[in-house]
């Protein structure tokens, strides 16, 4: 199915229940069901080319849920447009993909200019909440469509649906082709993997081009409440899950660890949370043992990228409670979870050779799930397929007992005095500390080790903490080999736009004057 298909089963099913909320308005199933159509007609009788690609660029709205749901409605192919990027990735993104109808927020009016300038293949720009620059608004655009039909098309599991952004934090971002069948195997395995009993009210406070929005429609089987944000703000997020009522909600480690450092966190009832999901990147074990006390037995935690998308593995939220609260399964906090029902998942040497239980390795991936190719891009493709295989460049291990542990990213592995040291191994023993809020470490060159580990920590507010205190406390968690030699402490750390942190970034302090970035 396709995925205006499920969103046509929830308007029927529930036509009055409320789909989207924000500040500013909400719309029932049937009321977003007629905006998108609206939309999705004018979009049809001005002409597209096959499977055309509409960018929408806007912060988390409502009416820009509409608009990537009239694309689907239009048959054509959702390009989300990262509101949080920088304006020439974006331009960049664009102009790989194609573009050729752009949707955006009045916010962006001034970075609008410069799209349609270097943009070339854009042929209609529509401003969603006001009168746009040399352009229509939504209201004045919606009635060109009035009476027109759309083409009913004959299902093509493999029609391209969505082209979405590997994030471009190492270099230009690629395209990643979502089709029919992409999203229709990512719906069915939330449906197995997530199972309600009741509609969710999922909280949308991530941005909407990422997991946060992806799970908007990876939810719509079982006809949620949209609640959206149009951004991450730690106490509104508390304030609106207990207002609202909301059981799921998606967020980065980053923002969790914000919310466990705010002031106020235990004010507020989480009671009706049933799923916490946290993705994206590594989640400290103690971190999540303690957001397991102040939210509940709620959270959960999911690992997949954008070529596979969310559901390689999922640890759900009674086997996460379970490790936090009995000494015996402690370890399993480490865990990203269990291979899900739709995806067949593997441990693979550099010779493609598939690894047994315990031995560490890269985690590979077939089925379904796994989006086709890249877009435009028949190198990328065959470099991550390779031994048939869809390759993620993460360093993992099995264990017994079924679960997969996710030690680093292959890039990130440092090697000092001989020795292999993951960073997320070190970062978890540093974020253990209940005065850290996060951390990152690298490797730094070093004339005898080759290679030093090196960590760069934010404190949570209030605290402070020296450099050689976390490194004594890390050296009784790890040991000298592995603990860091060196710490700095920052205000900050420097993130992508959507909350990663970026550690090229921090590299680029250290390895400066250098041929290069490692010894």
């Amino acid at each position: 199915m396709r995925v205006i298909d499920f969103f046509d089963k929830a308007v029927l099913a529930q036509p009055e229940r409320v789909a989207f909320i924000s500040k500013e308005r909400s719309h029932t199933y049937r009321e977003m069901d007629a905006l998108a159509l609206r939309i999705a007609r004018a979009i049809v009788r001005q002409g597209l080319s096959e499977a055309g690609r509409i960018a929408v660029y806007a912060p988390n709205d409502v009416t820009a849920f509409a608009c990537v749901l009239a694309t689907f409605r239009a048959n054509a192919t959702w390009v989300p447009i990262n509101a949080r990027n920088a304006l020439d990735a974006n331009i960049d993104f664009m102009n790989l993909t194609e573009c050729e109808w752009l949707f955006y927020h009045s916010s962006f009016r001034d970075n609008v200019r410069e799209i349609r300038a270097q943009v070339p293949t854009l042929r209609a720009v529509i401003c969603i909440d006001a009168p746009g620059e040399n352009a229509p608004s939504l209201d004045e655009f919606m009635p060109q469509g009035d009476g027109h039909e759309i083409p009913d098309l004959p299902y093509d599991p493999h029609r391209m649906a969505t082209i979405l952004g590997t994030g471009g934090t190492t270099g230009r971002s690629k395209g990643i082709m979502w089709d029919n069948l992409t999203w229709s195997t990512l719906i069915a395995e939330t449906s197995i993997t997530m199972p309600c009993d009741r509609p969710p009210v999922h909280l949308c406070a991530a941005p909407m081009t990422h997991a946060a929005g992806i799970l908007t429609f990876m939810l719509t089987p079982q006809c949620p409440t949209n609640v959206v944000l149009d951004k991450i703000d730690p106490l509104e997020i508390m304030e609106t899950i207990q207002q609202h009522r909301v059981t799921h909600v998606f967020l980065p480690p980053t923002a969790l660890y914000a919310m466990l450092s705010h002031p106020r966190v235990r004010e507020f009832d989480y009671s009706s949370l049933t799923h916490f999901l946290i993705a994206a990147s590594p989640v400290s074990p103690d971190k999540l043992a303690e957001a397991v006390e102040v939210f509940g037995p709620c959270m959960c935690q999911c690992y997949g990228q954008v070529e596979t998308p969310m559901l390689i593995t999922y640890l759900p939220p009674a086997e996460l409670a379970a490790a936090a609260r009995e000494p015996a399964l402690r370890h399993r906090l480490k865990s990203c979870g269990k291979p899900c029902a739709l995806t067949r998942m593997a441990i693979m040497d550099d010779d493609g050779a598939i690894l047994p239980r315990g031995e560490r390795g890269e985690i590979v991936a077939r089925g379904d799930l796994v989006a086709p190719l890249y877009y435009r891009n028949p190198e990328g493709t065959a470099e991550a397929r390779r031994f048939g295989w869809h390759h993620t460049g993460d360093v993992a291990y099995w264990d017994d007992d079924g679960y997969v542990y996710i030690v680093d990213r292959k890039k990130d592995m440092i090697i000092t005095g001989g020795f292999n040291v993951f960073s997320a191994e070190v970062e978890d023993a540093i974020n253990a500390h209940p005065g850290v809020e996060n951390c990152a470490v690298i490797g730094t060159p070093d004339a005898k080790w080759g290679e030093m580990v090196t960590a760069i920590v934010v404190l949570r507010p209030g605290q402070s903490l020296s450099a050689d205190t976390l490194i004594e406390f890390a050296k009784g968690k790890l040991g000298s080999v592995k603990a860091p030699k060196k710490i700095e402490i920052w205000p900050e750390l420097p993130r992508s736009p959507v909350g990663k942190v970026l550690k090229t970034e921090i590299r680029k302090k250290f390895w400066a004057n250098t041929e290069r970035a490692v010894n």
